[in-house]
C-alpha cells in the first residue's frame, strides 16, 4: 500500500504538491479558528494579571485528579447548556484546557461564536503538568 501512494506521488507530483498546500491551508485556518494557543507562562501571565480565567472542559472525575487553581469547570459535553455561567467572564479571555488539546479547538470555536474572547493552553493539562506547574485535587 505504501509502495503504491510512494508511486503515485512520485508520477503525480503536482497532484500530490496540490494535495499537501490545501491540507497544510486547512489545517492552519481551523487552528486560527480555534483561537490562539497559550503557553503554561502565558496562562498564568494573563490570570495574574486578572485578564484570564481559566475553563478546564475535562469531564469531573478528570478534573477532581487535579486542575489548575481556580479552573471553572464544565465538560465538554455539558458546555452548550451551561455556556450561560461564563457570561460574568465575558470582559475577560476564556482559556480553555482539556487533558491535551483535543477537545480545546472545538470549545474555543464555540466560545467565538458566543461572543467571547478565547485562547487555549497548548497540550492542554499534559502541557502544565510537563512544565512542573501545581495543580490543586
Amino acid at each position: 500500500m505504501l509502495a503504491k501512494l510512494i508511486e503515485f506521488a512520485s508520477n503525480h507530483y503536482e497532484l500530490s504538491l496540490a494535495f499537501a498546500v490545501l491540507l497544510g491551508l486547512l489545517i492552519a485556518h481551523e487552528l486560527r479558528r480555534a483561537g490562539r494557543s497559550l503557553t503554561s507562562r502565558e496562562l498564568t501571565a494573563l490570570v495574574n494579571s486578572d485578564q484570564g480565567v481559566v475553563l478546564d472542559v475535562r469531564n469531573h472525575k478528570d478534573f477532581g485528579t487535579g486542575h489548575i487553581v481556580d479552573a471553572l469547570n464544565i465538560p465538554f459535553d455539558k458546555l452548550a447548556e451551561r455556556m450561560v455561567e461564563l457570561d460574568k467572564h465575558k470582559a475577560k479571555t476564556i482559556i480553555v484546557v482539556d487533558a491535551m488539546g483535543q477537545h480545546a479547538g472545538t470549545v474555543c470555536r464555540d466560545l467565538k461564536k458566543a461572543g467571547y474572547t478565547v485562547a487555549r493552553l497548548g497540550g492542554g493539562i499534559a502541557t502544565w503538568r510537563a512544565d512542573s506547574l501545581p495543580v490543586v485535587k
